[in-house]
């Protein structure tokens, strides 16, 4: 796959987006693409769960609406989520390699360690670094696992100083 910005993705055409995890695909879903200006690519997806998922802060259920920002030079993506009335329940920040994209697909793999912002931003909340310092990222890539800690530390200032509409924002 491709990463450079002659690889954009077209408004409106359908992409597959993929989440790998350790090597194999952890969720593989439909979604629109909303924009692409070469470094980030926007798309919209529906709630990919086959159920309802409650985190106990936020629960993703059926009719649920993600508006997806991945970037090509940045360990991280942010996922605007919209009930089905869309009213935004919160943002879901996934600490990633960099996407790379091309023509139906946009691939990730996720690196577990992740925030959660609520729409009111009164909860920012770090999560699974448990699992992040059992995925043995350290030893097998301490420069991906320095990046990205810094890529949760970036998001987590973010969004404790009202930033993250700022970095959202399409121009």
């Amino acid at each position: 796959m491709t990463s450079t910005a002659a690889a954009t993705l077209t408004t409106g055409a359908a992409v597959a987006v993929f989440l790998r995890k350790a090597g194999r695909i952890k969720v593989r879903y439909s979604a629109a693409v909303v924009h692409d200006d070469g470094t980030r690519v926007v798309v919209r997806a529906p709630w990919a769960g086959a159920q309802t998922r409650d985190f106990g802060f936020v629960r993703f259920e059926d009719g649920d609406v993600f508006t997806e920002h991945y970037w090509r030079d940045r360990w991280y993506a942010v996922k605007e989520v919209r009930d089905a009335g869309g009213v935004l329940k919160g943002w879901y920040c996934d600490v990633t390699r960099p996407a790379h994209a091309e023509q139906g697909a946009i691939v990730v793999e996720d690196l577990d360690l992740d925030l959660w912002v609520s729409a009111d931003g009164s909860a920012v909340l770090r999560l699974d670094e448990d699992e992040f310092a059992d995925s043995g990222l350290d030893g097998s890539d301490p420069d991906a696992a320095r990046a990205a800690r810094s890529a949760l530390d970036e998001l987590e200032a973010l969004a404790r100083s009202g930033g993250l509409g700022g970095l959202l924002a399409l121009a």
